[in-house]
């Protein structure tokens, strides 16, 4: 019971974050209702959780004011719709200056993610470059996994990259070209390497899958 209660005011501390932007922790007290000692204990380990941020502000007259307000990572707990913009704003696109010049955005669109991975993935060996893509796409949302199928002296090297989740469904259910437009951007960050897309989430599978092959 008490962790659910626990549960409840710190779901109900960012909610309050949300719409006042930011607030003491006196005034979130005041305001759900709980003691000063359990509010502090809450905003502490939602500071250490990442979900809240601590200001602090210089006033004229007496000491400095504690102000919490949400984190990035914070804001991100609550429903956003971006997949569904993304796809509406892609269809009233389509329809103003048709599917040719919608393609050649999505193609400039990957060419510039693609430039933004290359200045992150500077590793000398395939090992460490892959192992930096998975890590971004990690990062990203994609659940990424790397394993190495083949590592030896008398073989190129062979990893596999697996993405559980897809982080842009929507988008790529409703324009699965911006997948073609993925394995295109993989392919070029490895220009030493064959790479290959052996699993497809479009295709009904629980995972996307990418096979990438050193070639010498």
């Amino acid at each position: 019971m008490t962790t659910s209660l626990q549960q409840s005011s710190k779901d109900s501390i960012l909610q309050y974050l949300l719409k006042e932007n930011k607030a003491s922790a006196q005034t979130i007290a005041e305001v759900i209702n709980i003691s000063p000692q359990a509010t502090r204990r809450h905003l502490k380990e939602l500071e250490e959780q990442g979900l809240i941020e601590l200001f602090i502000t210089q006033i004229k007259t007496g000491r400095p004011q504690h102000l919490y307000s949400l984190s990035k990572k914070g804001r991100e707990r609550f429903p956003q719709n971006y997949g569904e913009f993304a796809v509406s704003f892609l269809d009233t696109l389509t329809e103003t200056v048709g599917e040719i010049q919608v393609s050649k955005v999505l193609e400039k669109q990957w060419q510039r993610k693609a430039e933004n991975y290359r200045q992150h993935i500077t590793g000398k060996t395939l090992r460490q470059r892959v192992s930096q893509l998975a890590q971004i796409r990690k990062q990203e949302g994609y659940m990424a996994e790397l394993f190495c199928v083949e590592e030896d002296s008398h073989n190129p090297p062979k990893f596999f990259l697996t993405e559980h989740n897809c982080a842009i469904s929507d988008v790529a259910e409703s324009y699965p070209q911006v997948c073609s437009h993925e394995l295109e951007m993989f392919a070029s960050l490895f220009p030493d390497c064959k790479v290959e897309r052996t699993n497809w989430i479009n295709d009904g599978e629980h995972r996307c899958g990418y096979l990438i092959q050193g070639l010498s």
